[in-house]
């Protein structure tokens, strides 16, 4: 049995990406936890429900739209960290530099508490929460992001994988994983889950084409991106479902026409000195477009041609908060991508090598040779005060230089493309160039969503511009749109919001307590909760004996939260009254057990990060620095007041402090830009370095400082001028219709399930597939009326996509057991069985007294049952005793003429034509494809392959037939010839196993 149900992005404009399988016996399989760029808590409802049922969790791709939700699922979600997950490498470490990266760059991400939640804890009217208080969850820190992700288990392509269970799944032992490449992003996967007799296919936002970076998808025979073959590999052909995405691009171009298209836009804009901005991802497209932009500048700049003027003068940017970690685990992971980038790489090792030896050697080379990701033209921007800086310059410059930023994110909602798209938005020369078509939200269209509907109307100017080979594409002018804009911040929780958050905390916490079989906090809850206090400033070690109680939240790791704390009894203490509360000294431990009979020693966890132990540089500031930096920020008299011993400090006073430290952080550390390697800032060439530094620093000092404790979203919007010009080039990397067309009646899927596309793409895929499917197999089966299922479930909901097999439940006698001869084909163990079906076990008495049945018979007749084994297993609650049993045939039977002829040979497994043209080849023959599915072999030999499975040999003077089953029929006479013919027939045979009769 295989139901399917999709949670969300299913009939409908989101791109998020969830699925759930449920397998027979109670198996459920999450398939990617995708978000949006709402981060609506409520889209994970559906998902929060099943997570006490799921078994274990598959990834796709290291996108928002496939693995956005997975921090926040591991964090806010009980349970969801202990179920096991499963990816690549790449899709692991580019997923945790893009769930960084988008918590540091907007605070929608930590996502708002549901106001129905917060009514039902409202404990008093005064304390009521408003209308909409939009109270902000704790976000997860990068050390816990780190922790999440590394918990993922690493696969590796074509290697199938026994996956471990979560404690609440029923055993799996019976199910294996392989991914396969699915091309579009680096390590994105394929999935085929193996479970019994469900071989099921799992394919969601995957490219057949190749890419500057990316090979194709690996579903046909001749490698990455099939390699000119025709026929799917043999682990993805026809499986019993198939799962797909029937989103496809509006327009296809071929990846060269592709790249001309976005480069000579580019350069339109960069010759007129206008800034082009390229919103992208963090992770996934953003190294197929800096790969592009990259090597573009260096064939026009590095190989002196004479019309480099434009790009000579133009600057090229990357902007993300966590660019240089994505770009480091790039040149980490080169056997991911295309051969052509593994090849770029060799060379340019053995380059670097010998310039090596020549400097060795007294002689000075001045060429150095890049390799495909050491950007020599592209600058990494990584702070917000270096994206102000280069829009500054933009601004200033008397005479403009065209500048290229490629910032995050794609949908302009978040991150350094927002803030660059502000500054360059009242002026005509700029160039907002969109490389994939943005979602739908349903309360509001995003800005990318947005400029894109404007580009798709074309109401105002359109300028049709022409590349170098003819090519025609348009710019849509915005002419003066108005935008709205809506920019989010975070506020410090105090007064009625602080009262209800703090009650929200506490009933969470006491149900966790109570869904976990206790009320009482433990020693592991204890240890967080002092590391989390000790982080609160430099004397809070002193008040640590101050009666505090426990925390309100310690279930969801709240170290960077209030720190508030609720006074308990001494009850709930227990023995860590000892360190709790001040003036207790004893404690009763006679009769006690465990914890409750020792005496508490809380030990404090050393903070340390990939460098070593954590200094904090506010320890070591001068008295006269700290002076300064209280001064400026606070009122001394207060602070000293606030800080002394025994005495809470406020919110408000720890941001101060907070923003107080980050400060002087600033000024002990000069501002540079990311750089993986100690020489590598002056080839990024990014802003920070030399005269620049101090207007860098001026403008990081400006922003505001994070707040660390409880806070609530403050939501602000405001209306621009929209001048700039609008194009779109789509890099989505996504399958097109023909792709689709072409693939899936090769796959031979016995069901289709679509997902991820809209109502109108879902349904004309379907009913395309379903003509498609019924064909093939009509003419397969010569079943003129048969069809293929194909399903589009709307977003939660289960269909049953599980195959209708004629099996049924038999028993072997354990004198047939005994007498089988296994043979392995292809992992599978074959047997043919000749024998009699008797219905309860029964025997067939035989008129010869020394006949094994009659023998047997008696036996069992004297009370010994028959042990026996299932052949197929359909109906888990079938009667052993009731069941039909096999049996060997008596002697008066098994003579007969009948049994003989069935009791021939059998021939098993699959013949492909390349292969056996690479065997004849081998052998010294020549065989060469003529025509349509025919291999001609030394000019007097022709085999065919039939649709139903049947070879068909034809020689020039005796053709001949070989079934699937072995029959052979003999159509012709002659000799000419005769020597190839055998030589390919018994290549034939070596390929197919023979199966002896029975």
């Amino acid at each position: 049995m295989f139901s399917f149900c999709p949670l969300q992005g299913a009939l409908s404009e989101s791109t998020a990406s969830q699925s759930l399988l449920e397998l027979d016996g109670g198996v459920k399989i999450l398939v990617d936890v995708g978000w949006d760029e709402t981060f609506a808590v409520e889209k994970l409802r559906e998902l929060e429900k099943q997570v006490p049922t799921l078994s274990f969790i598959l990834l796709t791709h290291a996108t928002v739209a496939h693995i956005g939700a997975y921090a926040h699922c591991c964090k806010h979600i009980p349970l969801f960290s202990t179920i096991p997950a499963y990816a690549t490498r790449p899709v692991i470490d580019l997923g945790r530099t893009l769930t960084q990266d988008l918590y540091a760059s907007t605070p929608l991400a930590a996502t708002t508490i549901p106001t129905s939640s917060l009514a039902e804890v409202a404990y008093a009217s005064s304390q009521a929460p408003s209308l909409n208080p939009n109270l902000l969850l704790q976000p997860p820190s990068p050390e816990e992001i780190t922790r999440y992700f590394a918990n993922i288990q690493a696969v590796q392509y074509s290697q199938p994988q026994q996956p471990r269970s979560s404690p609440f799944s029923p055993d799996i032992t019976n199910l294996t994983v392989t991914a396969y490449n699915s091309g579009r992003t680096l390590g994105g996967a394929i999935w085929h889950i193996q479970h019994g007799l469900e071989s099921i296919v799992y394919a969601v936002d995957w490219n057949q084409g190749k890419e500057n970076v990316f090979s194709g998808a690996a579903w046909l025979s001749g490698g990455h991106g099939g390699g000119g073959s025709t026929e799917v590999i043999e682990q993805l052909r026809k499986p019993t479902a198939l799962v797909c995405s029937s989103r496809t691009p509006d327009a296809t171009l071929s990846r060269a026409k592709r790249d001309e298209q976005l480069l000579e836009s580019i350069k339109l804009c960069i010759a007129r000195g206008g800034t082009v901005l390229i919103p992208v991802d963090s992770s996934a497209r953003v190294l197929e477009l800096s790969y592009l932009l990259e090597h573009a500048w260096r064939n026009e700049v590095d190989n002196n041609n004479n019309n480099n003027e434009t790009f000579r003068d133009a600057q090229l940017y990357l902007a993300g908060h966590n660019i240089g970690s994505t770009l480091k685990h790039a040149r980490s992971l080169f056997e991911w991508m295309d051969d052509k980038i593994v090849r770029e790489f060799e060379a340019a090792a053995g380059g670097k090598e010998s310039h090596s030896r020549g400097q060795r050697g007294g002689h000075h080379h001045d060429h150095k040779v890049a390799g495909p990701f050491d950007f020599k033209h592209l600058r990494l921007l990584e702070r917000k005060g270096q994206v102000s800086w280069v829009l500054k310059q933009a601004l200033e410059d008397l005479e403009p230089k065209g500048r290229v930023i490629l910032a995050t994110d794609s949908s302009l909602e978040w991150g350094f493309s927002k803030e660059v798209l502000k500054s360059i938005a009242g002026d005509a020369r700029n160039l907002v160039l969109l490389t994939e078509k943005p979602a739908l939200n349903e309360n509001r269209p995003s800005i990318a969503r947005t400029l894109w509907e404007w580009w798709k109307e074309r109401k105002d100017g359109v300028a049709t511009e022409q590349t170098t080979s003819g090519e025609t594409f348009e710019q849509v002018y915005a002419g003066g749109r108005e935008l709205e804009i809506a920019d989010a911040s975070k506020q410090a929780l105090e007064g009625n919001d602080l009262s209800v958050y703090q009650q929200w905390l506490a009933t969470k916490q006491q149900l966790q307590a109570t869904s976990h079989g206790g009320s009482g906090m433990t020693w592991e809850a204890w240890t967080d909760l002092n590391d989390a206090l000790s982080d609160t400033s430099t004397e809070s070690e002193e008040s640590e004996t101050e009666q505090q109680g426990k925390a309100l939240n310690i279930s969801a790791n709240i170290k960077q939260a209030s720190r508030k704390k609720v006074v308990l009894n001494d009850e709930d203490l227990g023995v860590n009254i000892l360190i709790k509360k001040r003036g207790v000294y004893d404690y009763e431990v006679r009769g006690k057990k465990g914890r409750e009979a020792m005496f508490p020693a809380v030990a404090q966890r050393r903070r340390h990060d990939e460098f070593g132990d954590l200094i904090r540089p506010e320890d070591y500031l001068r008295a006269e620095e700290r002076e300064v930096a209280d001064r400026q920020e606070t009122d001394p008299a207060k602070t000293k007041q606030e800080d002394s011993l025994g005495k809470k400090r406020s919110l408000i006073a720890v941001n101060a402090a907070n923003k107080a430290t980050a400060n002087s952080k600033r000024e002990k550390q000069p501002a540079r830009a990311h750089s993986d390697e100690p020489d590598d800032a002056s080839a990024t060439g990014a802003p920070g370095n030399g005269p620049q530094t101090e207007e860098v620093d001026e403008l990081d000092e400006e922003e505001d400082a994070p707040v660390l404790g409880p806070a609530k979203l403050v939501m602000t919007t405001h209306k621009m001028s929209v001048n700039l010009r609008i194009a779109f080039v789509d890099f989505s990397g996504l399958h097109d219709k023909r792709s689709l067309h072409m693939l899936i009646p090769l796959i031979q899927p016995r069901r289709l399930v679509l997902v991820a596309g809209t109502e109108q793409e879902s349904q004309a895929l379907a009913a395309d597939c379903k003509k498609l499917l019924s064909a093939q197999l009509a003419a397969n089966s010569s079943n003129e009326s048969a069809t293929v299922d194909v399903f589009t479930p709307p977003v939660g909901t289960f269909v049953n996509a599980s195959v209708d097999t004629n099996a049924w439940v038999v028993k072997l006698s354990d004198y047939l057991a005994k007498k089988l001869k296994w043979q392995d084909v292809n992992g599978l163990g074959i047997a043919t069985i000749t024998g009699v079906l008797l219905p309860g076990g029964g025997f067939i008495p035989s008129d010869d007294p020394n006949d094994e049945g009659n023998k047997r018979q008696k036996t069992e007749e004297g009370g010994s049952p028959s042990s026996s084994m299932a052949l197929t297993t359909v109906n888990n609650d079938a009667n052993p005793r009731t069941l039909p049993t096999v049996d060997v045939l008596p002697v008066n039977l098994a003579a007969t003429a009948t049994v003989k002829a069935a009791s021939q040979p059998l021939h098993a497994g699959d013949l492909r034509l390349a292969d056996l043209r690479r065997a004849m080849l081998h052998a010294g023959h020549k065989a060469e494809f003529r025509g349509e599915g025919t291999l001609l072999i030394d000019e007097t030999v022709a085999v065919r392959k039939s649709a139903a499975g049947r070879i068909e040999l034809e020689s020039v003077a005796l053709p001949f037939a070989v079934g699937p089953g072995g029959g052979r029929s003999l159509m012709g006479g002659g000799g000419g010839g005769r020597g190839t013919f055998y030589a390919v027939r018994e290549k034939i045979y070596d390929v197919l196993a023979v199966v002896p009769g029975a």
